[in-house]
């Protein structure tokens, strides 16, 4: 018995220790903090880089301004060549200062009075694109999170280590891509999280706690194999764009380097390229959400809609008004409150409205279906806590939809070819013109 009371003792004992050690392993894991790169701020600038002077000045400063000046007419030269594919005889410095909001330094040798550097500028889209002729942003991607695994040695990182990978990631400047990459770097817990495994993993609940966690909507996953002949010489990549819970593949390519100095610029170059090639998915339609991803609970969808319709049914004008409260009045809508469709054709409208859950989504679709005229309507970018689009084909014009909709609670903003609408809160006048631009009425009076 008492060997038995001691042989318990000693069990505990060895549980209790390996307990302790497995403790410290993961604190140890979350003990260094950041185990990446934090990435850059992404802005909607035009940016040229690798922009390449070679001025001299009276003395070191004078030199490096006059470099920064002849930086931005020549950088601004190649961007009118990239957005108007044609030449320009360029623009004065004066003009040029009011429209560079930043110079990047890539490497830079300054002399006493010589200054020898490659730059990057960027433009202030605004100010450069009323010159250039170049709209706002363009419509982005919904957030993408960015799991980069690197190949090296046998075994795959992704936050295990700072890997040239993620470092490459991290000073992409994505401010002018379609995609818009949510881009982690492995700090307190993400390193635990965001592992090479869980890209071959396929439950979505786990998928969906991950993504909720960092505000995305799907993920990419970009990963590079690279090879080395020997120690410090010629390096290969084999660089892979893959996307979705799935692990899909979209595309491949290989790049190559004759030592392994270089490889912080083949990763660069390879992100250029991932970056096209995401972005030809997108418009290609491959890069699609995966709505597997979006759904949080069940949710029976044809019941909601029909509870929606009984709901707007029984706030309808009722019908023994008689005969004079479906007069229509000369902007379409009727003396009853309803907007009747015009017979100026169909079109297809994007409705941008706020999808703040799943159910938003399905009272959104139902309240325009019932809009008289309304063929269709179904939402083609869902993003939920924020604001989808939904494709609308409506027999009429825009702004005798725009009247219908106010006639249905929502106000609404117009816009070419496009409509915003929203639920105002508290008292809102009735029934605004159609045709205005402004935000539209509350509840039509009864």
């Amino acid at each position: 018995m008492k060997f038995l009371a001691n042989l318990k003792i000693r069990i505990v004992a060895i549980f209790a220790v390996l307990a302790v050690a497995a403790g410290a392993v993961v604190y140890a894991q979350l003990e260094g903090g950041e185990r990446g790169v934090a990435p850059l701020a992404s802005s909607g600038d035009f940016e040229i880089m690798g922009v390449e002077v070679d001025v001299q000045g009276d003395d070191a400063f004078d030199a490096r301004k006059k470099g920064w000046e002849e930086a931005q007419r020549k950088a601004w030269i190649m961007l009118y060549a990239r957005t108007q594919g044609g030449k320009t005889t360029g623009l004065p410095d004066s003009a040029l200062n009011n429209m560079v909001s930043a110079i990047i330094v890539e490497k830079e040798q300054i002399g006493p009075k010589r200054y020898i550097a490659t730059l990057g500028v960027m433009f202030d889209r605004a100010r450069a694109g009323s010159i250039l002729g170049v709209g706002g942003r363009r419509l982005r991607s919904p957030p993408l999170l960015v799991l980069p695994i690197m190949w090296s040695g046998g075994s795959p990182q992704v936050f295990e280590n700072k890997t040239e990978w993620q470092k490459a990631w991290a000073r992409f400047r994505a401010g002018d891509s379609a995609i818009d990459y949510v881009r982690p770097y492995g700090s307190d817990s993400e390193s635990l999280v965001l592992t090479a495994g869980q890209a071959d993993r396929r439950d979505r609940r786990w998928w969906r706690t991950i993504l909720d966690q960092f505000g995305a909507a799907d993920v990419i996953v970009p990963i590079v194999r690279l090879q080395r002949e020997y120690p410090g010489g010629p390096v290969t990549g084999k660089f892979t764009a893959r996307y979705g819970p799935d692990n899909k593949f979209i595309d491949s390519f290989t790049l190559k380097v004759k030592s392994s100095d270089a490889i912080p610029e083949m990763m660069d170059q390879a992100i250029v390229r991932l970056d096209r090639v995401y972005t030809s998915a997108l418009s290609r339609g491959v890069l699609k959400t995966d709505r597997s991803l979006i759904i949080e609970d069940p949710l029976d969808l044809e019941a909601l809609e029909q509870q929606i319709e009984a709901e707007i049914a029984t706030e309808a004008p009722s019908p023994a008004a008689g005969a004079s409260d479906t007069r229509q009045s000369s902007d379409g809508v009727s003396d009853g409150g309803e907007v009747a469709p015009s017979s100026a054709g169909a079109i297809t409208v994007s409705v941008q409205f706020n999808t703040p859950d799943v159910g938003a989504v399905g009272r959104g679709e139902s309240s325009v279906r019932s809009v008289p005229g309304v063929s269709s309507a179904s939402t083609s970018s869902l993003a939920l806590g924020g604001v989808s689009v939904m494709r609308v084909n409506y027999n009429g014009d825009l702004a005798t939809l725009a009247a219908a909709l106010r006639s249905r609670g929502w106000q609404v903003q117009q816009g070419a070819g496009a409509l915003r609408i929203t639920r105002g809160g508290g008292s809102t006048p009735a029934n605004p013109p159609a045709g205005s631009d402004n935000s539209g009425s509350g509840d039509p009076q009864q």
